[in-house]
Parts: C-alpha cells; sequence; structure tokens
C-alpha cells in the first residue's frame, strides 16, 4: 500500500473525501446531546402529582436529528437514546418505557415530517403526546390494568405542551446547526 503525496492529502483531506465521517460524528455529538438533556432532566424535580410526566428534553435532540438527517437516522438516536440512557441513569424498566415511547414517538414524527402541511412545533407536540401514549401502553401491559388510562388526558395535554416547546426550540436552533453542519461537509 503506498501512502499519499502531501498533494494527494491536500486534495483528499476533510470530510469531503468521506462525508459518511461527518455524519457519523454528528450523530455521535446528537446523541451525546441527547444523553446530556437526559440526565439534566433527571436533576429537575417535576412536582405535579402525576407519574410519568417529564419535559421531554432528550427528544430535542431527536427532533433535530429527524429536520438535520431524515427518519431512518432519528430512529437510530432514538433507540441509541433510549437504551444508553437507560443503562446509564435508569433500570431496565425505564429502558422499556423509553424504547416503547421513543420509538412511537420516533414513527409518528417521522410520518407527520414526510407531510410538508406540518411545522417542526406541531410534528413535535405529535412526538410528545406518542411518547406517552407508547409508555402508557407499556404500563397497562405491566400491571395488567386499564386504570392506567385515567392518566391519559394529562400526559396528552403534557405531550402535546412539552412537545411544542421542544419544537418551538428546535426552529429556533436548526438553522445555526445547517449552517454548521452543511461546512462540515462541504
Amino acid at each position: 500500500m503506498q501512502l499519499p503525496t502531501e498533494n494527494e492529502k491536500d486534495h483528499n483531506s476533510g470530510s469531503a473525501r468521506h462525508p459518511y465521517v461527518s455524519k457519523t460524528a454528528y450523530l455521535g455529538l446528537l446523541l451525546a446531546f441527547a444523553l446530556i438533556l437526559s440526565y439534566i432532566e433527571i436533576l429537575i424535580p417535576l412536582q405535579i402529582g402525576i407519574p410519568g410526566v417529564k419535559l421531554g428534553l432528550a427528544n430535542l435532540a431527536v427532533v433535530l436529528c429527524l429536520y438535520l438527517f431524515g427518519w431512518k437516522e432519528s430512529l437510530f438516536l432514538t433507540m441509541g437514546k433510549a437504551l444508553l440512557s437507560g443503562l446509564m441513569f435508569g433500570n431496565l424498566f425505564m429502558i422499556l418505557y423509553s424504547l416503547s415511547g421513543s420509538f412511537l414517538s420516533a414513527l409518528v414524527m417521522a410520518g407527520l415530517n414526510r407531510s410538508w402541511s406540518f411545522h417542526v412545533p406541531a410534528v413535535s407536540a405529535a412526538g410528545g403526546v406518542a411518547h406517552n401514549m407508547g409508555q402508557l401502553l407499556v404500563a397497562a401491559f405491566a400491571v395488567k390494568t386499564y386504570g392506567v388510562f385515567y392518566y391519559m388526558p394529562v400526559l396528552i395535554i403534557a405531550g402535546l405542551i412539552t412537545g411544542f416547546l421542544n419544537g418551538i426550540v428546535a426552529v429556533v436552533v436548526l438553522p445555526y446547526i445547517q449552517t454548521i453542519t452543511a461546512k462540515g461537509t462541504a
């Protein structure tokens, strides 16, 4: 194997030679961002008396990924976030709840994203509701009672509010990240 000359190194250097390297790096950063937000969310006590209501901060990374890279990458990020945050900060049950909610949320957001009539906050809000519904289904299965569905109205409202707010943050942040990623893959 022959080593490249200095001229070839300059010509082939950077992400233009291997754009998948940049994409992988950005996905890794988004996963790290999601894990940091998951940890921050654990530190914020939300005392509203309803179990399972969270801010959904880590889903901001998933929304950003969906609009930056697409649905496949956001699904990958969703699964990575659910597994790693569960292993790092939770337990087996947290992983199951997180996987079910995150997977359903990612599918709903991916489906709505394909339709141009939905804006980022609406897609994110639908994802928040879907996430809560996925977790509610697992809870009903785990405790073997439909009584958990009494939480549904509150969880729908919470998912709409937190998802919408995450969507607004995504709208503000996306142009800046798109500028950075465009420079990194040019």
